[in-house]
């Protein structure tokens, strides 16, 4: 149970809706879905398969709420392999019970190896017959980062595991639960909390195509950057200490969804473009996906004719 006010309640809620683009005036029933939370009626089951654990880090780096209060008053984390004090016994006993009750919500991070069940074991058990299992039960099933959502660099051409996102491992176990894709490497902790808060309230966010939430990633990265308006004039920057449109440098902004630009990281300090560096393209469904596209590369022709073999 939460020591927080009704009123840092709501203060907490404002906070929320504005960062998920609801306004002001949703602050009372945000507020409403953390509470819920902090109650512990709605569980949070946290698993982890190939990955890097970068999700889990940004996930802490959490400003509003602050990551202490995050894991100990506004999210009721059931397991979590980095944070949770169970180990061993205890700690299977938690996901077993906590699949076999339901009415959880299921985040993932991390693709899962299909080719290679043995690369990622939990309790004696490949992690993908523990994932199955919870999503089965879940209220929901978020993807946290683009690993989870897309497959990510585990998932690269010629990766000897035969990783796979969730959505295809869920798809082809005909598991129905509604999921949810937050790619990003890693994913943004508002992303995450905004998403789990508006399931709470309000129900599925409105997705896209791909199953991302459209209040986080409904528009180009390219359409919100600092430096359009250099693209509009065509003053493109020949180095990365030269102004002007990064594009010619390789910049994937032209092809990425996301609010990276404006939301910034760090606690609102930064992001890639306004640090001087390109977007790599880190929550694209083609991320890494092709070994003919490097992070950073300078070659137009070879960005467009890798965009257009994925029909983008």
């Amino acid at each position: 149970m939460t020591n927080l006010t009704r009123r840092e309640f709501l203060e907490l809620g404002s906070r929320l809706a504005v960062l998920m683009g609801l306004g002001a005036s949703a602050a009372s029933q945000v507020a409403e879905a953390v509470e819920q939370l902090a109650q512990g009626n709605v569980p949070l089951l946290w698993l982890q398969a190939q990955g890097c654990t970068g999700c889990s880090v940004s996930l802490l780096n959490s400003e509003f709420p602050g990551v202490a209060q995050l894991i100990t008053q506004t999210l009721s984390l059931k397991f979590h392999s980095n944070v949770s004090a169970a180990a061993g016994e205890q700690a299977v006993e938690v996901i077993r019970s906590c699949t076999e009750q339901g009415g959880h919500l299921l985040a993932v991070e991390g693709s899962i190896p299909v080719g290679m069940p043995e690369a990622c074991i939990l309790a004696g058990k490949p992690i993908a017959d523990h994932i199955v299992a919870a999503a089965r039960t879940a209220k929901a099933v978020v993807a946290v980062g683009t690993c989870s959502s897309f497959g990510g660099i585990p998932a690269a051409e010629n990766n000897p595991t035969a990783a796979t996102d969730v959505g295809s491992l869920l798809q082809a176990h005909g598991v129905s639960t509604p999921l949810i894709r937050l790619p990003g490497c890693p994913c943004h902790p508002d992303w995450l909390v905004g998403t789990i808060v508006h399931v709470l309230r309000f129900g599925l966010p409105s997705l896209d195509d791909k199953q991302r939430p459209t209040m986080f990633y409904g528009r180009l990265i390219h359409d919100q950057c600092p430096r359009f308006a250099d693209y509009e004039r065509e003053k493109f920057a020949k180095t990365f200490s030269d102004e002007g449109c990064l594009f010619r440098l390789g910049c994937m902004g032209t092809q990425t969804k996301a609010d990276c630009t404006m939301r910034l990281w760090n606690s609102g300090t930064n992001s890639c473009i306004h640090s001087g560096s390109i977007c790599i393209g880190c929550a694209w469904e083609g991320f890494t996906s092709q070994a003919a596209l490097p992070l950073y590369r300078k070659n137009e022709s070879q960005v467009e004719h890798v965009a257009q073999s994925k029909g983008h």
